[in-house]
């Protein structure tokens, strides 16, 4: 495969989104040169702007390389992955991509709806959480913690499965089961710290 030029690489997104600090990881993990575009939808003209920029749902995030323009999380952070010279972000060994893959989608089915959506976003209003919520999160995270190998979620190397997680992990822990994380999950709580070290996922 040969490498593409890395120059004029633009992500469109929101520093408060999920999936736009997934790629946005994914490129760092990658090395990847890239500019970032600030992007709100939240705000009244930004679904607008978000499909004068090309996505057709009026979301974000978007990846603009040259004339290529990709949206849907999946797409872009395979490209950045098969496009670009730097390390890989999916394992080699079909066993560890699986487990990579299972940890991508608990986080797309599980994280990103239940315990940000869910638990975050209620206690950021002052909301009392839903108990209901609570036991599905706990339910989450007891799956991820039974798949974490270490050092890293998948293993030796770095993945996307680090980046998935990663991105969610500040909303992760200022939710209703945040503070017992530690207890709960104590190799992600341990993933996690070392993560927070590393300037890609700082």
């Amino acid at each position: 495969m040969t490498a593409r030029d890395p120059v004029h690489v633009t992500l469109i997104g929101a520093d408060y989104s999920v999936y736009s600090r997934i790629c946005r990881l994914a490129l760092r993990l990658k090395r990847v040169p890239h500019h970032f575009e600030p992007l709100d939808v939240f705000a009244p003209d930004g679904p607008g702007r978000a499909r004068a920029a090309g996505h057709p749902f009026g979301k974000i995030p978007l990846l603009r390389h040259g004339p290529l323009t990709l949206h849907e999380t999946l797409a872009i952070t395979r490209y950045i992955d098969q496009a670009f010279d730097g390390p890989p972000l999916e394992p080699a060994d079909p066993a560890l991509r699986a487990r990579m893959n299972q940890i991508v989608s608990i986080v797309d089915t599980g994280v990103y709806p239940i315990i940000v959506w869910g638990l975050h976003v209620p206690k950021s209003k002052g909301l009392e959480p839903d108990p209901g919520m609570i036991a599905k999160a706990r339910t989450v995270l007891g799956a991820l913690e039974a798949l974490a190998l270490g050092p890293w979620l998948c293993g030796e190397a770095q993945s996307l499965a680090d980046a998935y997680l990663a991105a969610c992990m500040d909303y992760v822990a200022d939710s209703a089961v945040g503070e017992a994380l530690p207890d709960l999950c104590p190799r992600l709580a341990r993933w996690r710290l070392q993560a927070g070290t590393l300037p890609p996922f700082a």
